[in-house]
């Protein structure tokens, strides 16, 4: 009885133990890192046009994640009030054709340095990753 009780007690304890571990904190500069090296593989870049290209695209990359931050503000407009969420989507609306723009001036820039195969490549190493990532998060959420 006792032992029996004891390995209950135990077995119990280390469920409890493992239950509150943490997960891991996303960390992004891991993030940026593995995918430029993933991006690095997948488009099958030289080292010289990898030292041109990731200053390029690293700058892209912050004046997107500014774009973002403004975006996500739009996310929680008070959904019973008609004028908010009216402005809400033309911001959106403003902001989508703002990041595409963005994308499109960073494409041209990117065909100076290499290919238009090579860019091609990295736009879709670039999607690739993300689909990965998401499904990864999914997964050991």
């Amino acid at each position: 009885m006792n032992k029996s009780l004891l390995i209950i007690l135990t077995l119990f304890f280390s469920v409890v133990t493992f239950a509150q571990q943490e997960k891991p904190k996303f960390d992004a500069a891991k993030f940026e890192r593995e995918l430029a090296q993933f991006i690095k593989t997948e488009a099958c870049l030289t080292s010289s046009e990898s030292q041109k290209f990731f200053p390029l695209y690293c700058e892209m990359r912050k004046k997107q994640k500014t774009l973002f931050e403004q975006m996500r503000r739009y996310r929680h407009a008070d959904l019973s009030n008609e004028k908010a969420c009216e402005e809400a989507i033309r911001e959106q609306d403003r902001m989508d054709v703002e990041l595409k723009e963005l994308q499109q001036t960073y494409h041209v820039k990117f065909m100076k340095i290499m290919s238009a195969s090579k860019v091609l490549k990295v736009i879709k190493a670039e999607e690739k990753f993300h689909r990965q990532a998401f499904k990864w998060a999914a997964k050991h959420k």
